[in-house]
């Protein structure tokens, strides 16, 4: 038996991205949604008076895949060469005598641009869900672990404590931008055109802009104010550079992950499935953050895609074709994986095991070096100038130098004595004061996004 799979080609069709969002961009979703737009132009020129009442209802009755199928509409374009007169033609053909008024007075691109309006503006809908959703994930985790102490890092290196719900804070309010600017993009991209050939509107006569308002009224769009022969492409490169900035935020998230779990820190870890799940072939023991590591590789290429639309927005006078293939391919591609590496990332952080015993392991290893920062101010506050604190501080950390605790050599140190107490020496070196810190900033940032969730 032949496996119905076997002939497929693009990942997408068979590893990559969910099936709902995969049927946004099929063929037949797409042909449908050109069929509303010939129907809309039909209904709206009926408004005003320039295509009989009685012929666009009968257009609009036909303008689905029950009477227009995609069969028809491919035997046709083999024989023009021209995808769009395919479908107005079938279209026409289904709609009988008054199929004579499809398409009066448009050009293609008022249909396959606005069209690709209804499409980025669905795809909008299910990234604005994905995101949203990552940040209750992220609020929720933040909530948890407002207060379990964990090294803060910087270059790679212990720095000073901070809170692993801080952490996850952080990255709930980076993605809750993304969120707010989808909101901000989305006026901008759910723009149509129904202006003709170069954008006058001249093929519609006196009556133009009414009837690219009625269009776009009907499509629940607008329309672009200064269109050529297609919807300017600006809109579209802005898209695709908002699917970078997401996919560079997936990858920080899922980058730190895959970090935190190394093996010598092991302070989170991935789910994975013991039962069942395999990590190697050939090392028994290997439990990989492989979903982390997925999202990174996806989160490259979603970031590449924002390329072609920049070079798209450069056409040859009122426009060319140059834009067109690489948008059938990039646009689908980019937002699929975009859904797909989204809804892996949420995954990972909503069954994410957080080691709190390792995490104050790692604070334990500096022997209290991470908490310089709170001696350095207590005697500067004490009399001692800020540069030679730090610089007591520093030779008191150095490696050649650096026996028994931070606690321990600060006690036995001169200066440091004729400043503070022993008893004020130990607790400026307890990290809760950091992590009391992280928690009540985590408990703000969690509760002002809440609030937006809420809305």
């Amino acid at each position: 038996m032949t496996d119905d799979s076997s002939s497929l080609f693009c990942p997408l069709e068979f590893r990559y991205g969910r099936a709902p969002v995969r049927e946004l961009f099929s063929r037949g979703a797409r042909l449908a949604r050109a069929l509303r737009v010939e129907a809309a132009l039909a209904a709206a020129q009926a408004d005003v008076g320039v295509v009989p009442r009685e012929a666009a209802d009968a257009i609009g009755r036909v303008a689905d895949l029950d009477h227009v199928s995609l069969a028809q509409v491919d035997e046709l374009e083999r024989k023009t060469r021209h995808d769009v007169m395919a479908i107005t033609r079938t279209l026409a053909a289904a709609a009988g005598a008054s199929g004579r008024w499809v398409h009066y007075g448009a050009t293609s691109a008022d249909i396959t641009d606005t069209a690709l309006a209804l499409e980025l503006a669905e795809s909008a809908v299910v990234l604005r869900t994905d995101l949203r959703e990552l940040v209750r994930v992220l609020v929720d985790l933040a909530r948890r672990h407002r207060s379990t102490p964990e090294i803060g890092r910087t270059h790679g290196q212990h720095g000073v404590p901070i809170s692993f719900g801080y952490k996850a804070a952080v990255a709930a309010a980076e993605v809750a931008r993304h969120v707010r600017r989808l909101d901000e993009l989305v006026p901008r991209l759910a723009v149509g055109k129904m202006a003709g050939a170069v954008g006058t509107g001249a093929g519609f006569g006196p009556h133009a802009i009414e009837i690219e308002a009625g269009v776009m009224r009907r499509l629940g769009l607008t329309a672009d104010e200064a269109p050529t022969q297609i919807v300017g492409r600006d809109r579209v490169a802005e898209f695709t550079n908002f699917l970078a900035l997401v996919a560079a935020t997936s990858e920080r998230l899922a980058t730190e992950v895959r970090n935190l779990q190394r093996t010598e820190v092991g302070e989170v870890a991935e789910p994975f499935d013991e039962t069942e799940q395999v990590g190697s072939s050939t090392m028994a023991q290997k439990r990989n953050p492989m979903v982390s590591e997925n999202v990174t590789s996806l989160a490259r290429l979603v970031r590449a895609f924002a390329l072609p639309p920049l070079e798209n927005m450069v056409q040859w006078h009122e426009r060319d074709l140059a834009n067109s293939a690489n948008e059938r391919i990039v646009l689908p591609h980019a937002i699929v994986l975009t859904d797909d590496l989204l809804s892996k990332l949420t995954e990972v952080y909503r069954g994410l095991r957080v080691d709190a015993g390792r995490m104050a392991e790692q604070i334990a290893r500096s022997g209290g070096a991470a908490m310089t920062e709170n001696l350095m101010l207590a005697l500067t506050a004490n009399g001692l100038a800020r540069a030679e604190a730090h610089e007591l501080l520093r030779r008191l950390t150095r490696p050649s130098d650096a026996s028994g605790t931070l606690a321990d050599r600060a006690k036995s140190d001169a200066t440091v004595r004729a400043h503070l107490t022993a008893e004020e020496v130990d607790s400026l070196l307890d990290p809760s004061s950091y992590v009391r810190a992280a928690a009540e900033k985590t408990d703000r940032i969690v509760a002002r996004l809440e609030l937006e969730l809420a809305r």
